[in-house]
């Protein structure tokens, strides 16, 4: 795994968010959190803690472990 932890969580949680047809700020509003720290996290740029990544996934209606499965993130960067 040679990108940045954050940069897959990121790029995890852009995906899964545009896979359920929200835009950040319908993100944000669902989770109490500002549109640019979703932004900022999508980007990879923020550290995000334990409690934001739940407050995440139950906004996105999955399991916070599904938030840290980067594997469909790597296997697009591989192919």
């Amino acid at each position: 795994m040679t990108e940045n932890i954050r940069v897959l969580l990121g790029k995890n949680i852009r995906k899964i968010r545009s896979e359920k047809g929200l835009s950040q700020e319908e993100l944000a509003f669902a989770c109490g959190l500002h549109r640019t720290y979703i932004s900022d996290i999508e980007r990879g740029l923020r550290n995000v803690s334990v409690d934001n990544i739940h407050k995440i996934a139950t906004a996105l209606d999955i399991l916070p472990m599904e938030l840290l499965n980067f594997q469909s993130i790597l296997n697009e960067t591989t192919n």
